[in-house]
């Protein structure tokens, strides 16, 4: 792993593939035995969760229900502030559990917005999975249940994560060199 550039940006390599693997088996193996028996309705947030729901999936043995949801909060390198609903949720979720499946939680911002949209909906129960967290930029209060890996407050992209919708196809994460 080398630098590389995405549009006018540097990235150094930050995150190795087989690190990324083991904390989605850490996830995966945490979810088959805490959501036995839960039948949980899994809802991915699109674009940049794709891969990692992509490999947790292929390691969850429970009985469950896979939706999409396409949320966005970036422009560029920098977050809005403000959460856009792109594309909508098409199941019914009373008495359900649901698990909200998240490429990258930092400032927390998206899933403050989509928590209380999902309790509305009549959701039993709402869990939180993310692949990676950013615990120096969090500003919100809420329990994130599924943490795959923490890291510091650097802009990433690879793995499902972009930069202006560059450097999703990457297979291992890469931080903006300053």
């Amino acid at each position: 792993m080398d630098i590389i550039q995405v549009k006018d940006k540097m990235f150094s390599p930050f995150i190795k593939s087989d690190q990324i693997e083991q904390a989605v088996q850490n996830i995966a193996d945490q979810m088959n035995v805490e959501l036995e028996d839960k039948n949980p309705l899994f809802i991915v947030v699109l674009n940049g969760a794709f891969m990692f729901a992509s490999d947790l999936f292929k390691k969850i043995t429970i009985e469950c229900e896979l939706s999409f949801v396409k949320l966005s909060s970036y422009v560029g390198t920098q977050t809005t502030s403000t959460v856009r609903e792109l594309i909508g949720l098409d199941r019914v979720l009373k008495g359900r559990t649901v698990v909200v499946v998240e490429d990258i939680i930092d400032t927390g911002i998206t899933m403050a917005h989509t928590v209380p949209l999902l309790h509305q909906l009549e959701a039993e129960d709402v869990k939180i999975a993310t692949l990676l967290f950013k615990p120096a930029a969090f500003q919100k209060d809420f329990k994130i249940d599924y943490i795959g890996i923490k890291i510091p407050n650097d802009f990433i992209i690879g793995y499902g994560l972009d930069y202006d919708g560059q450097g999703r196809n990457l297979p291992e994460i890469y931080k903006i060199v300053e």
